[in-house]
């Protein structure tokens, strides 16, 4: 039926972020098995409502790419503050769309919990929580580097339990590449997420990346060390997230740089009431459950309450951006022989070196059923008769509550502080 002289005729809807381009020649009789036509591009006007106009030669490269391509959303799965790394990694790595994640809720672990196996680690479940929650807010790539324990084999399997679920997406699985050379990961993130990344681009971004994440944990490692002291009560928190919102809206280094010098301006101008000698406690474990309050139920925050200094060694600039796992191993040669495991090293390291420099306890914490934290429990316990430093251990899965764990910090803390006052004696 032709169209009154007021009715506008029908036409395809043309999508702007869609996967499948809606092609305008389709209208327009036999040019519409391409878009190009004797050296122009044929393109819709006016924001897409037609008339039909052409673009020159010279601009057609640009805008076929730009057309081509509809930006993809990216997710990662919660992991204590590197959201803000992660974000600068999709929007200035991969340019793609970052979907943040809200802070998770009982629902996120029930989720995850109830689509794994009972036999998995509580990571496994969490992490899983969190991409079915990311899917639910659209996410379209899901970003896997877990590892380097049998974590870094859950891609594939939590992969095939979501498109089971129905769920459609891609896996940008970065264990698939690990060890490999760096063509390999390009090529990945070019066929997962936007191929067209620009490699010197990317690269340089990277690199940004990295220094973002030496400036988060030296942030973080400062507010550890003074927050269980603050004269005002939250303002070590309310600074830290102050911060924390800063170095989101990072483009840069230079902005990453910027931002750090506030930060760190802003924890040191802080008031403190803190003792000569207060009670020094180091945080040691598995490099999941260790480092994600999520994941060990604010540990951090209920420690920093009780008012001692804290200490964590394992962060991401630690394992990932400074190991060194020859020099750890040395450092342990009277208690270890052989690799352990992944976190294995840094975890015995660490408390030896904080045994060795007076700490007045140590909290050793792991996901239940974690092997290589299992195997260090005997090392942990003869540094501990060799030194006399205590330990206390805490083993986390989906159904820990925080009435216990807050009995046993408790009971730890005064335990520390009696020994303490007894020593100055």
């Amino acid at each position: 039926m032709a169209p009154t002289p007021n009715q506008e005729p029908d036409r395809a809807p043309y999508p702007p972020h869609s996967r499948e381009r809606v092609n305008p020649l389709r209208t327009v009789g036999d040019a519409s098995a391409t878009d190009e036509v004797r050296g122009a591009r044929v393109v819709l006007g006016d924001g897409g409502r037609g008339p039909f106009k052409l673009l020159p030669q010279s601009r057609r490269k640009r805008s076929a790419k730009r057309d081509r391509h509809a930006r993809t959303r990216v997710a990662f799965f919660r992991y204590s503050y590197y959201d803000i790394a992660f974000k600068f990694f999709v929007e200035h790595v991969l340019d793609a769309d970052f979907v943040a994640l809200p802070k998770p809720t009982r629902r996120t672990i029930e989720l995850g919990s109830r689509h794994s196996s009972d036999m998995v680690c509580a990571p496994f479940k969490h992490i899983l929580g969190d991409y079915i929650e990311a899917l639910e807010l659209g996410a379209d790539v899901l970003v896997q580097f877990a590892g380097p324990c049998r974590l870094g084999y859950y891609g594939e399997l939590q992969e095939s339990i979501l498109r089971d679920l129905g769920y459609e997406f891609e896996m940008l699985n970065f264990a698939t590449v690990t060890g490999k050379p760096l063509t390999e990961y390009i090529s990945i993130c070019k066929k997962k997420v936007n191929p067209n990344v620009s490699v010197p681009h990317g690269v340089r971004n990277m690199l940004a990346v990295f220094k973002m994440i030496e400036c988060l944990d030296e942030v973080n490692d400062l507010y550890l060390a003074n927050a269980g002291f603050e004269a005002e009560p939250g303002s070590f928190e309310r600074a830290r997230e102050a911060y924390f919102a800063d170095m989101r809206e990072a483009t840069c280094e230079r902005d990453i740089a910027e931002a750090q010098r506030r930060g760190l301006d802003a924890l040191r101008a802080l008031p403190t009431r803190k003792p000569a000698r207060p009670v020094r406690v180091g945080i040691v474990g598995e490099y999941f459950t260790a480092a994600d309050p999520a994941s060990n139920l604010d540990l951090e925050r209920k420690l920093l309450a009780l008012g001692v200094e804290l200490h964590r060694s394992l962060t991401m600039t630690n394992r990932n951006l400074r190991y060194n796992e020859r020099n750890l191993r040395a450092s342990i040669a009277d208690y270890v022989a052989y690799d352990m495991g992944p976190t294995s090293s840094l975890t015995i390291a660490s408390a030896l070196r904080y045994a060795q420099e007076g700490f007045d306890g140590v909290v050793h914490v792991k996901s239940s059923g974690c092997t290589p934290e299992v195997d260090c429990v005997p090392v942990l316990q003869r540094i501990g008769r060799d030194t006399g430093m205590p330990l206390l251990y805490l083993s986390y899965d989906s159904q820990t509550s925080d009435t216990g764990l807050d009995t046993r910090l408790e009971a730890f803390y005064d335990m520390l502080a009696m020994k303490k006052e007894h020593a100055k004696k």
